[in-house]
């Protein structure tokens, strides 16, 4: 199966990583609650949260398919569907496990981007459920970015991760779609001050996610200008 080889990739590589949590306090929230953090930091959180049931949303592509198995095969319960296909599907079942007390982790500017952009469709998840939005910054030292979208990082064995969480959001259910923009808007900036957090942790220089043009990708994880 094509999934065993990004399976066991994953598993292999993070055994060897050192992976701390900071300021996770927001996690003890009660309810559901879901977890935002950058498209091109989610491998950490994979290897992290392996096993605890905790929901993710993958597309119905050709690549989602094996995506699904490996997160699947992880411990990770997977709701199908994307912005282009299964969308609406994906959002009312996703509603109906956070109303239930789910935990979701969610890429809010994947998965296609623009990088380092919330999405609309997280926003009304947090506002039809009432679950909390936890902003997460995800880094790691020594790491390889990928010259992608989403400048993908991926650790060398035996790195350290850091992943910081930041206090969690609420969308009020009789919130405007204006009051809902302006809480968009300060989420996205929310996610961005604690990644670059994160960044500064693990001993790199705040990272812009916008790839750069002609980029084949960057070892070791030195500052990024």
């Amino acid at each position: 199966m094509l999934s065993n080889v990004p399976y066991w990739m994953v598993r292999l590589l993070g055994s060897t990583w050192r992976i701390k949590m900071q300021s996770a306090e927001a996690l003890d929230a009660p309810g559901g609650k879901i977890i935002c953090g950058w498209h091109g930091r989610s491998l950490v959180a994979a290897v992290k949260w392996r096993g605890r049931g905790v929901w993710v949303i993958i597309s119905q592509s050709r690549d989602g398919e094996i995506q699904s198995r490996v997160f699947r095969r992880l411990g990770f319960n997977v709701i199908r569907g994307s912005s282009g296909r299964g969308g609406v599907r994906a959002a009312v079942e996703g509603i109906r496990v956070l109303e239930a007390g789910g935990t979701m982790a969610i890429t809010p500017d994947g998965p296609r981007g623009p990088s380092g952009v919330v999405q609309g469709g997280v926003m009304l998840m947090a506002q039809r459920s009432g679950a909390a939005l936890i902003p997460v910054g995800i880094s790691a030292r020594p790491r390889f970015l990928a010259g992608s979208w989403d400048r993908f990082q991926v650790p060398w064995p035996f790195s350290r991760a850091v992943m910081r969480f930041g206090p969690p959001f609420r969308v009020p259910r009789e919130a405007s779609p204006a009051d809902v923009e302006v809480l968009r808007q300060a989420f996205e900036a929310e996610i961005h001050r604690i990644q670059a957090e994160a960044e500064r942790e693990a001993g790199h220089a705040s990272l812009c996610l916008e790839p750069r043009p002609g980029a084949g990708g960057q070892p070791d994880g030195s500052p990024v200008p």
